[in-house]
């Protein structure tokens, strides 16, 4: 990935060797992610959050990883370990208290907003077990959404959200039907329609299947899988789910703030 000077890292080594010397106090670097020279290394995480008392809760005392493109990586934990947040730091919608997360030569942890916010439009596919689709609009519209706010025209657009509903088994009928009429199982697949329409090389998965009968939570799983595989992304699903979690390449367990592997 082509980036400006102050956001090059020598190393994924030597910039979590740098995080750790310098703390929390670190101010953001100025990046400008374009494509991915593939990689992500976790060194180091932590984060904890002030509970209702005041009292602090660790929830990452020192996580851990790394994962190469074309894998698909599954987090396993009790409730409440820590999956989520891992997920959210991961993708740039939380910020670090310490550590580096570093995706090709691109640092997450020292980015400003309005670079983060770029890097997730264009980099990162988001899906969740709650899918959060905009229930007043077709599901074509909702997976059209992230083409059009990246400028595309509204005719490629709306083409290629159709392709995408068409590999999940969606139809036309279902395409322009608007979310809020459609079953859990259809709301789920026009989800990961929509977080893999800009061809993401990072995708973030929290529970995809949770809410699922298992015939279509098996089909998310593997079409999470498959698409990481194929297109030489990297797929990272947390999940309770042990199916799932077989057909990833490997598998870490979030306990007491630290991965390790299953």
């Amino acid at each position: 990935m082509m980036l400006s000077p102050k956001s090059q890292v020598q190393s994924p080594k030597s910039k979590a060797d740098a995080s750790l010397e310098s703390g929390i106090t670190r101010k953001p670097a100025d990046v400008r992610p374009s494509t991915l020279e593939f990689g992500l290394e976790v060194a180091d995480l932590r984060k904890s959050f002030l509970s209702s008392k005041g009292d602090r809760i660790e929830v990452l005392r020192g996580a851990s990883f790394s994962a190469a493109a074309g894998e698909a990586v599954a987090i396993m934990g009790a409730s409440g370990a820590g999956k989520s947040t891992l997920l959210h730091l991961l993708g740039g919608l939380e910020a670090t208290d310490h550590g580096a997360i570093v995706v090709g030569k691109y640092a997450i942890d020292r980015s400003n907003p309005t670079e983060l916010a770029r890097f997730r439009n264009q980099h990162v596919g988001f899906i969740f077990q709650f899918h959060h689709l905009l229930p007043d609009f077709t599901a074509l519209e909702n997976v059209s959404l992230p083409l059009l706010i990246s400028r595309l025209s509204y005719r490629e657009a709306t083409r290629r959200a159709m392709e995408m509903l068409e590999e999940v088994g969606l139809d036309s009928r279902i395409a322009d039907s608007v979310v809020g009429h459609l079953s859990g199982g259809e709301q789920q697949r026009v989800a990961v329609c929509r977080a893999l329409i800009n061809r993401p090389s990072l995708v973030l998965a929290d529970e995809p299947t949770g809410n699922l009968d298992a015939r279509t939570g098996d089909l998310i799983a593997r079409s999470i899988v498959s698409y990481a595989r194929n297109q030489r992304a990297l797929a990272i699903v947390a999940t309770h789910n042990h199916a799932l979690a077989q057909i990833c390449d490997r598998t870490f367990v979030l306990t007491d703030g630290r991965l390790h592997p299953a």
